[in-house]
């Protein structure tokens, strides 16, 4: 595989192009770095190449990996978050992406009142409609939106989602376009703002991009394919030694 930062920097030139293309400045759109199933050394290398936000999809892969990296990074929780974890993923998380229902905004606003934490969280939203994934409906969102702005410790930023995964990218721009409209909407509605928006993921960034992301989530295309969960277990007893 090549060096991680000649492949950051073939992304960086597409995320620029995106932006010229769509009359905005690369300087809006920040890289999540998802170390998903990758060790504490991969984490090291992709600092040391210059990122510093990164991602994880599980409290509980993140709770022994965040501790063995290296400090410095701002951990961003992107994976589906239960209610039982919220306490740990206050704990090492800054930002929660995938915040899907009422109940746990209310969850999540007691512990982090109770622990003295003042996380950063996004609404995910199922633009697509597929019963696979989590989320919002978009006609529920203004219900999550009052519940989350009641909140003293929760800092609502903005929106997340998921395209569906197609073979063409830009059959996914109809998603992020319509996350943009619907953010849109809700902030004229609301008088808010809500400059995150998470979307695109290593096979569709750049259309993300053109339509408006400011977070895109990126794993296989900086780090290659991820280690089997056997790989990930060796990784984990290496860096507990």
């Amino acid at each position: 595989m090549r060096p991680l930062t000649e492949i950051l920097a073939e992304v960086s030139e597409n995320l620029a192009d995106a932006c010229r293309r769509s009359g905005r400045s690369p300087d809006e759109v920040e890289i999540i770095a998802v170390t998903k199933t990758h060790g504490p050394d991969v984490v090291r290398e992709a600092w040391e190449a210059g990122l510093a936000k990164f991602g994880e999809n599980k409290v509980q892969e993140a709770a022994w990996k965040i501790p063995e990296s290296v400090s410095g990074p701002e951990w961003h929780l992107i994976g589906h978050l239960q209610r039982n974890k919220v306490r740990a993923a206050l704990e090492l998380f800054s930002t929660i992406h995938s915040v899907d229902s009422v109940e746990l905004i209310r969850r999540l606003e007691s512990i982090a009142s109770e622990c003295g934490c003042t996380p950063e969280i996004l609404l995910e939203v199922n633009v697509s409609g597929e019963s696979s994934k989590s989320g919002f409906a978009p006609e529920a969102v203004p219900a999550a939106i009052e519940a989350a702005l009641a909140c003293r410790s929760l800092t609502l930023s903005g929106l997340m989602t998921m395209a569906p995964f197609v073979p063409d990218p830009e059959m996914a721009r109809p998603v992020f376009a319509r996350l943009r409209e619907l953010r849109d909407t809700w902030e004229r509605d609301f008088g808010i703002g809500l400059p995150r928006l998470s979307m695109g993921m290593s096979h569709d960034y750049i259309p993300a991009v053109e339509e408006g992301a400011t977070w895109i989530r990126l794993g296989t295309v900086l780090f290659g394919a991820r280690p089997t969960l056997r790989d990930l277990a060796k990784a984990q007893a290496a860096a507990l030694l």
